[in-house]
């Protein structure tokens, strides 16, 4: 078995990149998911604490995974947690594309090579950003996200729902 390294931003967590990681999980054994901060996005919806607490407490039912954040390259990752692979998740063809690009750019610069899994169908159509948009205009994400990150929505954007 070897460790991967699941980098993103996960602004935050939902049930497409839980897939991914329990995917990861079965095939490789140890995975580290990297929350990373990517100075492309904007700020972000969560600090990097809140997002890494969520995620721990969303995963907490794999004992094989390790969750770090991350300020930097994926690759300095990779070599930090002595990963053998990058893991990314793919929803569609746009996001195959993006990846594409950034594993020949990474195994390029540092020779890490990328995998990429699918995530079940039923959940290829959810994005962090729209989960973040539905939340702030009081739209129900639970069905999108696991419970501890819903919970963190509830008490950003309360409803007179959650009240």
């Amino acid at each position: 078995m070897a460790t991967v390294l699941y980098p993103g931003s996960f602004d935050p967590l939902h049930l497409g990149h839980v897939d991914v990681i329990e995917q990861s999980v079965a095939l490789f054994g140890t995975v580290v998911v990297g929350v990373m901060h990517n100075p492309t996005k904007p700020s972000g919806m969560f600090t990097l604490e809140q997002r890494t607490d969520m995620i721990r407490a969303s995963i907490s039912h794999l004992p094989s995974v390790e969750v770090i954040a991350f300020q930097g390259l994926a690759v300095d990752a990779v070599k930090q947690v002595n990963a053998a692979f990058i893991v990314k998740g793919l929803r569609t063809s746009g996001d195959f594309e993006v990846e594409q690009q950034m594993a020949h750019t990474n195994q390029a610069v540092s020779g890490v090579r990328t995998v990429y899994l699918p995530c079940k169908p039923a959940l290829g159509s959810i994005s962090s950003r729209f989960i973040r948009e539905i939340a702030q205009y009081g739209g129900d994400v639970t069905s999108l996200v696991p419970a501890p990150v819903a919970a963190e929505f509830a008490i950003l954007f309360p409803s007179p729902r959650n009240t």
